[in-house]
């Protein structure tokens, strides 16, 4: 019984162990490269902040959403604009979805953000499906 409750209670340190590593892993794959805060207005009209990684192309700035979507991607498609805060510097944008480059818009991800974006697409199951959303300043 003794070393029954001894080998419980290893397993579970063992995994929350794991869970903070992973955690942490995850916070420095996300966080040591450029990253950008998107401003978007939630159902009840509060501000929500989150922050993504961000790539440019040809001329614009892109976001990349994973195929089954976010809550910062739903605000998106309910709003008319959004607010994007880069470099300290907030600008207004509308957003477009660009599915057909979302190919270019992974590979230019992964070129920026390396190890990063491999781990978190280990976490998340790859990145098919995904889709590259491109923002056009509002003047």
């Amino acid at each position: 019984m003794k070393l029954a409750m001894k080998i419980i209670g290893w397993t579970f340190g063992a995994l929350a162990a794991l869970v903070v590593v992973v955690g942490i892993a995850q916070t420095l794959a996300s966080e040591r490269v450029e990253v950008v805060e998107l401003h978007t207005l939630d159902e009840a009209g509060e501000l929500q902040t989150t922050r993504l990684w961000i790539v440019d192309d040809e001329g614009f700035q892109y976001l990349r959403v994973g195929g089954d979507g976010s809550g910062w991607f739903s605000r998106i498609k309910a709003n008319d604009t959004l607010d994007l805060t880069r470099n300290g510097e907030t600008v207004t944008y509308t957003a477009t979805m660009r599915p057909d480059k979302s190919e270019t818009i992974n590979k230019l991800m992964n070129e920026k953000y390396t190890w990063g974006d491999d781990f978190i697409q280990a976490l998340v199951g790859g990145r098919d499906g995904s889709i590259a959303i491109e923002l056009h300043p509002v003047t």
